[in-house]
Parts: structure tokens; C-alpha cells; sequence
């Protein structure tokens, strides 16, 4: 998996393009809103428009590499996607103030009535990594830890990184008499509400709490976004947390996580067998196709994110609509899902959930 350094902060404008008039519009983009060269095989100015989306930092890396592919073929569409975190995406789509949202969990019932009709498709499939700063075990290192060791830690009942339920998993290691300090994320956040729907799933006598987007406990550090985050745990000593695995830079380690002798490694591929193993959601229709995740699946890395794109399904201009369309489009496409895979490190969609996903996707309209 490729991994990269912390994102520099939580909004993400890949190269904003002002649309005014025809000729205008098309000259700005030419200049000054694609990469220099000649435009890709098949580009063409025929799908007008500029579309903005705002969300889950997770998919940062992503949404760079959807942009940047989707205007290199549309010469003049225009796509923004700023961060500010899952829940803040979803309130700003049903506010009217973007034209779509990227979130880290489905929307709950009473969001998808407010859209009046909604699109919800996972096209970011990544594990969620259990990162630690601990000298000596960085890099490729992953420390042995259960499900419910990862609870106990994270509620404040294992306190030490030699403790005997640590040590008992990972024998040989030198684990140092240093205390454990627990980073969560300070904002509203579809990882955080992954990664509590985990502990409390896999260990609910350690972790008694719902997955929730807010971190239920007080006390420990914490960090804004999935930058803060890894920012807080990279600067000190004995911290561990919780983010998307693509963004956790070399400098850390990374739990491998599982039961008796069954240790998986954070991959994607081992994320994507995960999703394989588990069923739609109850609350899933033929426009939402969302999931209800297996935990248990043998030789799959159980703690994953999808990350799901949000469009309305009734747009009032016809323009948006297809430009939303045909972003959407883009992004489930195989070409689309391997630029992601490239720059961030996620796992493509199958070819069977592509079908799925493109039938929700043409339910898009005006």
C-alpha cells in the first residue's frame, strides 16, 4: 500500500476553475486548470458546468485523482471538493451549499429524506489503520493486537505498551515500559463511527459504546481531520490511534489485527476481502447501496472504511444533474477506480459492485 505524509489541511481545491462565458471558460481551462500538454484521447467540450462537493478528508487523495482525471476528459466541466469532514459534508449537500458530499458513513434515514430522493454509492474502500508511535517498532512493523485488546486500549483499560495483553500477543518483541496515550478525532467523523461500530461489534463488554461519529470518551489527545490526527501521533511518544491506513506515513507503526494466530496486516486488498464478505445494509434500495460489514471474515483485515459518494437524485438545474452524473460516472469507472487505487492507496470496486453502483448512479436526473 502506498502511504504518504499528512495532509497540509482539511480543504482540498484541486485546481479551481471559474466558468463564465463559452470561449472564456474554455481558455481559463486550457491556461490555467489542467495539467500542461495536449488534452487526453477522447476529451471533449461537450459537458458544460461546475459542480462542488465537500466531505470526508479520507478521500483527499481520491477526490485529486478523480478531478484531475475527469477535467482532463471534459474540457469544459469543472469539479471542487473542499474537506471539512463526513458530517459536515452530508449537512452542506442537504443545505443546498454543494452539489455533492463524500462521507465515511451512510447517511441515516431522516438525511436521505431531506435530500428529497438520494444517491449513495462506496467508491473509496480503504482499512482503517490502528497507528501507534512506539521507538523502535515503525515502518513495516505491525504489533499482534485482538479486538478486543484494540477496545481495551482505546477505553482507557490497557494504560501500558508492555502490558501482559500485549505482550502475550506479540512474543519476542521488546516492548518498552512507556504509557499508552489514546488520539481521536476532535470533529464529527464517518472513520471514527467505523472504527467505535468495530470495537463495539468484536467486544462489546470492553467497548460499550454505539458506533458513533463522535469519540465518546474524554481524556487522551486528539486531532482535527485525518491530518490532525496523524499529526497529534507522530509527535509524541507511546500515542496510538486511528485513520485511513494510505494516509499513515512510514514513521509508524501499524497493528496487524485479528485472533488466535490469525494476524492480518493493514492492506488493501485485505480491505476490499472484507467488503467481499459483507451484506447490503437493511436500509439499502436500488439509489443507496450501502453495507452492513462482516467483521469476521478469515484472512480479511476486519476494520475497513467505505467511504461513500452522496448526490441528490433531482437536481433543479438539468446542467448540474449531468455534470454530477458524469463525475459519479467517472469515479465508478474502472479507469477511475485505478487512478484512486494509484494516488491513494485504496482498493478498486469489483466489477459486480460496478454494476450495481452504475444502475444507482443513472437515477440521477432533473
Amino acid at each position: 500500500m502506498s502511504r504518504s505524509d499528512s495532509l497540509p489541511a482539511p480543504v482540498l481545491l484541486t485546481r479551481r476553475l471559474a466558468l463564465g462565458a463559452a470561449a472564456v471558460a474554455l481558455a481559463s481551462l486550457t491556461a490555467c486548470g489542467r495539467d500542461a500538454g495536449a488534452p487526453a484521447p477522447g476529451a471533449n467540450s461537450d459537458l458544460e458546468g461546475e459542480i462542488k462537493g465537500a466531505g470526508a478528508t479520507s478521500q483527499a487523495d481520491a477526490q485529486d485523482a478523480w478531478m484531475n482525471g475527469f477535467m482532463d476528459l471534459n474540457l469544459a466541466a469543472a469539479v471542487d471538493y473542499a474537506g471539512g469532514g463526513s458530517g459536515a459534508g452530508r449537512t452542506k449537500l442537504i443545505a443546498g451549499a454543494v452539489d455533492f458530499a463524500g462521507s465515511d458513513a451512510a447517511m441515516e434515514a431522516k438525511e436521505a429524506q431531506a435530500l428529497g430522493g438520494a444517491v449513495e454509492v462506496p467508491l473509496y474502500i480503504s482499512p482503517i489503520a490502528v497507528a501507534y508511535n512506539v521507538p523502535g517498532l515503525g515502518g513495516d512493523t505491525h504489533l499482534n493486537m485482538t479486538g478486543e485488546v484494540i477496545a481495551r486500549v482505546f477505553a482507557g483499560d490497557i494504560t501500558t505498551w508492555n502490558d501482559p495483553a500485549i505482550a502475550a500477543l506479540n512474543e519476542g518483541v521488546d516492548l518498552p515500559e512507556l504509557r499508552i496515550t489514546v488520539v481521536n478525532r476532535s470533529d464529527d467523523s464517518g472513520t471514527t463511527k467505523n472504527f467505535t461500530a468495530y470495537l463495539h461489534a468484536v467486544a462489546p463488554q470492553a467497548w460499550g459504546h454505539e458506533g458513533a461519529e463522535t469519540w465518546p470518551l474524554s481524556g487522551g489527545q486528539s486531532g482535527d481531520g485525518t491530518s490532525g490526527v496523524i499529526q497529534t501521533i507522530s509527535a509524541a511518544k507511546g500515542t496510538i490511534g486511528y485513520a485511513d491506513a494510505s494516509k499513515i506515513p512510514d514513521s509508524l507503526g501499524t497493528v496487524a489485527v485479528g485472533s488466535g494466530e490469525d494476524f492480518v496486516p493493514v492492506s488493501a486488498e485485505a480491505a476490499a476481502a472484507t467488503l467481499d464478505a459483507s451484506a447490503l445494509d437493511e436500509q439499502a434500495t436500488d439509489s443507496r447501496v450501502i453495507y452492513s460489514l462482516n467483521h469476521a471474515a478469515a484472512g480479511a483485515y476486519p476494520i475497513i472504511l467505505i467511504s461513500y459518494l452522496i448526490a441528490r437524485q433531482r437536481y433543479d438545474d438539468p446542467r448540474i444533474a449531468e455534470v454530477v452524473k458524469a463525475y459519479f460516472r467517472y469515479m465508478a469507472s474502472q479507469e477511475g477506480q485505478e487512478a484512486a487505487a494509484a494516488e491513494a492507496g485504496c482498493a478498486p470496486i469489483s466489477q459486480a459492485l460496478r454494476e450495481r453502483v452504475l444502475a444507482a448512479i443513472d437515477t440521477i436526473g432533473s
